[in-house]
């Protein structure tokens, strides 16, 4: 019997640690204004940041307006935030070599890969047939999440050619459910963003890989 409890207890014990450390998250297009809401909010979890530059993502102040920042201090109240380089999607337009083996570092391990990359233009189409390219070949079973605005918040956002960007986001989200045996496609009012991370945190929490 003493031994019988025992198990129990390790089971239990094994278990609850499991839940501890929650799931593996990867985020591309993590260090925009979405990304600095949602993150704090996913300590439960160990989640890697994709980014085109993390020495500027990560430096004491913002440099420049053409990359994502998150910040030294942010990343230092965030410890369960780490920042990965990667090539966005784009391979001619990138800089050095850091991006190199960013999908082995971070796509094996993935439960979750959240697609949040900013901008209405091509890249954001590149960035996520990257990512489920990758994601197919390393780790096919992760659930993909794409974040995107509802469809009457894209002229406030970004005025002009609405038609295009409307399909662009369409085709994104084309992508994944197409090609990913796991998807939520999530369609959130940008201007709600306390409802807009409460969304991305569940649909996050509630994946059981």
């Amino acid at each position: 019997k003493m031994t019988v409890a025992i198990v129990c207890r390790l089971y239990v014990l094994v278990t609850l640690l499991g839940y501890a450390h929650g799931l593996n998250v990867v985020i591309a297009g993590g260090t925009g204004q979405v990304g600095k809401a949602i993150l704090p909010l996913l300590s439960n979890h160990d989640v890697s940041v994709l980014t085109r530059n993390s020495f500027l993502a990560s430096a004491p102040n913002r440099v420049t307006e053409v990359f994502g920042y998150l910040g030294k201090t942010f990343l230092e109240k965030n410890p369960h935030v780490k920042l990965r380089d990667w090539d966005g999607g784009d391979l001619l337009d990138i800089v050095g070599q850091d991006w190199v083996g960013w999908s082995d570092d971070v796509l094996k391990k993935a439960d979750v890969i959240v697609h949040m990359v900013g901008g209405f233009t091509e890249q954001r189409k590149m960035a996520a047939e990257r990512l489920v390219q990758e994601s197919y070949r390393l780790k096919p079973e992760a659930l993909h999440i794409t974040v995107s605005p509802v469809e009457e918040d894209i002229p406030l956002l970004t005025p002009g050619m609405v038609t295009l960007k409307t399909k662009r986001i369409q085709d994104c989200e084309d992508i994944v459910k197409k090609n990913c045996a796991n998807s939520v496609c999530l369609r959130l009012e940008v201007y709600k963003m306390d409802e807009l991370c409460e969304e991305i945190r569940q649909a996050i929490d509630n994946w059981s890989p």
